[in-house]
């Protein structure tokens, strides 16, 4: 349970860091910030690591790399579903890298 809340705090907090970065913009309300913080959070506890397990092939053929594109997948769904404001791909690139450190350092660490 511990872990599933972080996953939470964690993606609220990347998201609300992320709508700093130029091409980023967000205009709605806090509510809907926590809401696909929320949605990122268990996107991020219960689908990924199903996901990582299908991509397996992929990820062994790339070194690791198609790990980043499922980042940006999971980014860009939660960006159409929510917020709708990233405008390009070098903004949504940012953005999930942003996103993956904070998840690093906030997941890793417990």
């Amino acid at each position: 349970m511990k872990i599933f809340l972080l996953y939470i705090v964690a993606g609220i907090i990347s998201i609300w860091l992320a709508t700093g970065i130029p091409g980023v913009n967000f205009t709605g309300s806090l509510a809907t910030l926590v809401l696909a913080g929320f949605a990122l959070g268990i996107i991020n506890f219960a689908i990924k690591p199903i996901l990582k397990i299908i991509t397996l092939p992929l990820r062994i053929l790339t070194l690791g790399l198609f790990t980043l594109f499922l980042n940006i997948a999971i980014i860009w769904v939660i960006d159409v579903l929510f917020l709708g404001e990233i405008f390009t791909f070098f903004s949504l690139f940012i953005a999930t890298i942003i996103i993956w450190i904070l998840n690093m350092v906030i997941i890793k660490k417990n």
